[in-house]
């Protein structure tokens, strides 16, 4: 099956059989090893990716289900050079062990961030229409995809709400 996959910015065009995931066609198709494989199940969320800036857990979804969509993984969010401010948060907080969750979890947060700006609530929220805090209890709501089995989720909370208050100071200045 022919595809095209909008990834980090780039259009690849892929023949692929039509069961291939979009985990396994980032990984062994396009070489971004980033994005990593952790259950495979859509348990663990060590493949979180943002799809069209939603996040999507890449090891249920087809390839051809994100056929001329825009794909953001881990090595589109920032360089080794030039980070995300969620990427230098994580390493300024030490939000991660092992490392293996950490590219999921910064997507994830990433997207997360994106959801709280645009007003959508959680099951935690005081209300339905925001605005909404980046409080302990949202962000770990909201993030309840992806594990950490380093149990680093003390040091990822405070790297996602030092991102957040970041970015809403930058936006108060603007």
């Amino acid at each position: 099956m022919q595809i095209r996959l909008h990834v980090n910015g780039d259009a690849h065009d892929l023949d692929l059989d039509p069961r291939t995931s979009l985990l396994d066609a980032l990984r062994h198709h396009l070489g971004l090893t980033g994005t990593k494989k952790g259950c495979d199940h859509g348990q663990c969320g060590a493949c979180t990716v943002l799809m069209d800036g939603r996040r999507i857990n890449a090891c249920l979804t087809l390839a051809c289900m994100a056929d001329d969509v825009q794909i953001t993984t881990i090595e589109g969010l920032g360089t080794p050079d030039r980070l995300s401010p969620l990427q230098q948060q994580f390493l300024d907080h030490d939000g991660f062990q092992c490392g293996y969750c950490t590219p999921g979890q910064i997507c994830s947060a990433t997207g997360m961030l994106e959801e709280i700006a645009a007003g959508w609530p959680s099951h935690v929220s005081d209300n339905l229409e925001g605005p909404f805090a980046p409080s302990h209890a949202e962000i770990a709501e909201r993030m309840s995809g992806n594990l950490c089995r380093c149990a680093a989720y003390t040091h990822i909370v405070a790297a996602i709400q030092q991102a957040a208050m970041a970015g809403s100071q930058r936006e108060d200045a603007a």
